[in-house]
């Protein structure tokens, strides 16, 4: 007995001892990644760009025109031009759209002289050795058969002999509108250059016409002459997006249906394209931008076909009938009622024709004539902008019921309206469930707090019924940090792990606003940020562009202690989802670290297929991270933060367990190989 009793402390200091050892083994951060199960599809879809002239996006930004009120059809014929000398406006013109050009005449001594100026956007930014494109519409109006005009790029503001630094010429040699056009190449780098065009030769019997005067550079995105510039839409197209929604936002309801975005006019030949008022020159007083216009020269077919060149879904959103709520008193009356609603039906409708119908179509016609007979095979639309109320429901039902009698294969995007939660949110959801529409339109601009804390946010929403459009969202950084800084970036990172987890309900999202220029915005943040003649890309883009060039085809279980890793108490500041990819034979796994400590974790690989082998000397990290919080990237140092890939050593994966560490304010993605 004796023997016993002393044998029995020394074995349960042994079993403590052994308990302990086998606790320690256990790191605090394991995440078990569910590798047997079949997981969800992630939808090609999945992540995609959002485009809305807003902040200069289109006239001044990624539209390559140079030349502001080309065809003086701005409320005055002659905002963005200085005038000099006999120039008078007339509005009789060729096209009957944009009826307004300018005469130049005899300025009434030889010594005197007769042109006009252009200022661009924000001036006219060419490049050393670039070449660049002037057309104009131009007749003779005097006695002589010929006239002879030039052009001239200046910097007014040089100390050099010369403001002109480059020159052109055109010879109009007929009394009827023909397009003239002349190449010129610069020879040096200016970002602010001006336009110049003079009557030469002057004598009394002159006189010339002059309409569409254009400056493009030759060099554009894919060579197309009214297309789109180039190092803008290569920062779209390296995002690896799997949508395009377009054209707006806001601009689709226009603060009155007169001023609202009507595709029609946006396409068919681009020097009879009505302009339109852009309802961002004006609705912010403090960022007030009252030479803003649309030129609709980037119109629907451009859409289109940049849809199709960058490999993404095309997602047009048309006008409901309902002008923008928040600029409109009900009492009003600013919307079209039920009986009014035939034309904006028919708009959508033809709109349809215009993407997918037959050359012999009358839609399918224009678009074929335009330099496309094959169609676009549109799948999506959208019907309304951030409409609420019980009205918006009911006039989209009369749009839903048309469009699925003639085209029921095109998938119907509603909208939850301009809010994240609340009883209009939830009303609108209950009504887009009722009407049965494919998918919900939500936006959420929101602070700090919300991305950190809800990351969970789809982990309950209903499996069945429509699907979500995370369309426009953004972190925008309380206490007046609402600009593109880091610590924006990195939540929006952290929050993204709830998309991409449950991709059964999410199958869209994207950022918003995609562009601005930094001279002419009225919002930030924004994904994109371009001068003249320079592209930025933002942390927040870097975010986007991690997840969608790492989105997998298939989404698996992946939790720490059994939950999902969505930075709730407990799991120490991380967020974490992972995405099979069957085609490259990779898991990725995504990992956000929103704390101030660095992470320690193990990712743990369970139910391996029996074929399946991870392949460690191939595993690769990239990491997005900032010692600075509010650390950005800017003009000046675009590459101040960017994305850093780097080859694990494969000793830190044993028993399909990998260990690392995820630093601080840090946002990594593994690329994890594996063969079969």
């Amino acid at each position: 007995m004796r023997s016993k009793n002393l044998f029995r402390p020394l074995l349960a200091a042994v079993l403590t001892t052994a308990a302990i050892n086998a606790s320690a083994q256990i790191p605090d951060n394991l995440m078990i990644v569910d590798a047997g199960k079949k997981g969800i599809p992630v939808q090609e879809t999945m992540y995609g760009l959002f485009f809305e002239d807003i902040n200069f996006a289109a006239d001044g930004g990624l539209y390559a025109e140079k030349v502001k009120n080309r065809s003086f059809e701005f409320d005055d014929p002659f905002m963005g031009w200085k005038i000099f000398g006999n120039v008078t406006i007339c509005d009789d013109g060729p096209f009957e759209r944009n009826p307004h050009y300018v005469r130049l005449g005899y300025p009434g001594h030889p010594a005197f002289v007769t042109g006009l100026e252009n200022e661009g956007f924000f001036g006219i930014g060419v490049e050393e050795g670039k070449e660049y494109r002037l057309s104009v519409w131009a007749r003779t109006s005097g006695i002589k058969e010929k006239e002879v005009i030039s052009f001239r790029l200046c910097k007014n503001d040089t100390m050099g002999e010369d403001q002109a630094f480059c020159r052109g010429y055109i010879e109009v040699d007929s009394r009827e509108w023909k397009k003239y056009e002349a190449v010129i190449t610069s020879p040096l780098t200016e970002p602010k250059a001006s336009l110049r065009i003079f009557l030469e030769q002057l004598s009394p019997a002159q006189g010339v016409d002059l309409e569409h005067i254009s400056f493009f550079p030759v060099e554009t995105f894919n060579g197309h002459e009214n297309g789109l510039r180039k190092d803008i839409a290569e920062a779209l197209q390296q995002l690896n997006p799997g949508v395009f929604r377009f054209p707006g936002g806001c601009i689709v309801e226009g603060t009155t249906l007169e001023t609202r975005y009507q595709w029609k006019n946006s396409v068919g030949p681009v020097e009879n394209r009505p302009i339109n008022m852009n309802r961002w020159n004006y609705t912010f007083p403090h960022r007030l931008y009252p030479d803003y216009f649309q030129s609709y020269g980037l119109g629907f077919y451009e859409y289109f076909l940049f849809s199709e060149e960058i490999g993404a879904e095309p997602l047009p959103v048309i006008s409901c009938g309902m002008a923008c709520q928040f600029q409109n008193d009900p009492a009003t009356h600013p919307h079209a009622s039920i009986d009014e609603l035939d034309p904006y039906v028919q708009d959508a409708l033809d709109l349809i024709e215009f993407a997918n119908g037959a050359v012999d179509t009358k839609w399918g016609k224009v678009r074929a004539e335009m330099g496309h007979p094959e169609p676009f095979n549109l799948k999506y639309l959208g019907v309304g902008n951030e409409q609420w109320s019980e009205e918006y429901p009911e006039k989209l039902e009369v749009f839903i019921k048309a469009i699925r009698s003639r085209y029921p294969d095109i998938k119907i995007i509603g909208s939850s309206g301009p809010y994240r939660d609340g009883k209009d949110f939830d009303e609108l959801w209950a009504a887009m469930r009722e009407l049965d529409v494919d998918l919900v339109d939500e936006h959420y601009y929101a602070e700090e707090s919300f991305f950190e804390n809800n990351a969970d946010r789809y982990d309950s929403y209903p499996r069945k019924g429509p699907k979500v459009f995370a369309g426009e969202y953004a972190c925008h950084g309380a206490d007046g940090k609402k600009w593109n800084h880091f610590n924006a970036a990195l939540l929006e990172a952290a929050f993204m792990t709830g998309l991409e987890r449950n991709a059964d309900v999410v199958l869209m999202a994207s950022y918003a606003p995609l562009l601005a220029h930094v001279e002419g915005w009225q919002w930030r943040p924004d994904l994109v940020w371009f001068d003249n003649l320079n592209v930025m890309r933002t942390c927040s883009y870097y975010v986007q562009q991690l997840y969608a060039q790492n989105k997998g085809t298939e989404v698996l279980s992946l939790t720490m202690e059994g939950r999902p890793v969505a930075g709730k108490d407990g799991q120490n500041g991380l967020y974490a989802s992972v995405v099979k990819d069957s085609n490259k034979n990779e898991y990725i796994i995504k990992v956000a670290n929103v704390s101030s400590a660095p992470q320690e974790i193990s990712i743990r690989f369970d139910k391996l297929p029996r074929k399946q082998t991870i392949l460690s000397d191939e595993i690769s990290c990239t990491t997005l991270h900032s010692d600075e919080s509010l650390g950005e990237n800017s003009l000046e140092h675009p590459d101040k933060i960017i994305p850093v890939t780097v080859l694990l050593d494969p000793e830190q994966l044993q028993n399909n367990t990998l260990s690392t560490t995820v630093g601080a304010r840090t946002f990594a993605v593994y690329r994890i190989p594996y063969s079969e």
